[in-house]
């Protein structure tokens, strides 16, 4: 998940949400919470970052959204992720 992360204090959240826990490899888990009609991940709370939200990046419709400064689990990649700033831009529209 590309995601930005936030203090809790800092954010203002309404509506509903579905909620599911997942352990990590640390052992520790993580709260996702997903829109109850389409079920995609809107934020998470990582129990490893108490007081932050992650929030999925693609929730913010500003293409001027700051790129991503941080990668995971690279080791475990699938082997068709790569290095989007490598791919060639098409404009439609």
């Amino acid at each position: 998940m590309v995601q930005a992360r936030f203090h809790r204090e800092h954010l203002t959240m309404s509506g509903e949400t579905r909620q599911w826990r997942r352990q990590g490899d640390s052992g520790q888990s993580t709260r996702f919470h997903s829109c109850p009609l389409c079920a995609s991940t809107v934020f998470c709370e990582l129990a490893g970052a108490p007081g932050f939200v992650a929030v999925a990046a693609g929730m913010f419709a500003d293409p001027g959204f700051p790129p991503p400064v941080l990668s995971v689990y690279e080791e475990r990649r699938h082997s068709s992720v790569f290095n989007a700033g490598a791919l060639p831009m098409d404009h439609i529209g």
